[in-house]
């Protein structure tokens, strides 16, 4: 499968809501009432309208074994289901000591250590999610992870969120915005 990749905006139009701007880690994005999410096969020209803009793509799994992916592909739930209408865009940027270190080490702290993969798949079906790499991209964050959910799960995604905010995993997060969403046209998806 092609990566997806994905123009989201923040501005004072868009098909999502924002109903909270909060800075988790590091430096904040600035304030927006909407957000625009855009997923193409090709890269896409940021609005004129838009305060800021973030880019991300799809690439393949990575840091997972193979019954874990299997795992994943079996219970996670598509993107813009009709009772999904919350979400969360959650940018990161990770320390350059992450980086330093190999891909086995970071998978040791991802998932030996900070089991990333095993909480995330205690919230599903009921939270999607989709992951973004941004690094690559030259962006100023790594990741922009999306997920969307039903209004009823709200209180099991931020469940998800301590969870994975008191992992060892985390200390290496240094910079993270969370904005809360709600869907304000049916037709929003990325």
């Amino acid at each position: 499968m092609p990566p997806i990749l994905v123009l989201v905006t923040g501005g004072s139009a868009g098909s999502w809501r924002v109903d909270r701007n909060l800075c988790v880690r590091g430096e904040p994005l600035a304030a927006v009432s909407h957000l625009r999410v855009h997923e193409a096969s090709e890269l896409l020209p940021t609005a004129a309208d838009a305060t800021w803009s973030l880019r991300g793509s799809t690439g393949h799994v990575r840091y997972v074994e193979r019954n874990e992916k299997l795992d994943l592909a079996t219970v996670t739930p598509p993107l813009a289901r009709a009772e999904a209408t919350c979400a969360a865009l959650i940018p990161i940027r990770k320390t350059e000591a992450w980086w330093d270190l190999a891909q086995d080490e970071r998978r040791a702290i991802l998932e030996q250590q900070s089991q990333h993969i095993r909480i995330g798949l205690a919230y599903l079906p009921a939270i999607a999610r989709r992951l973004y790499h941004a690094r690559e991209l030259g962006q100023p964050f790594d990741f922009l992870t999306w997920f969307e959910f039903a209004p009823e799960h709200a209180a099991r995604f931020d469940e998800l969120l301590v969870a994975l905010r008191a992992s060892h995993e985390w200390s290496y997060v240094e910079r993270e915005v969370e904005l809360r969403l709600t869907r304000v046209d049916a037709g929003a998806r990325p």
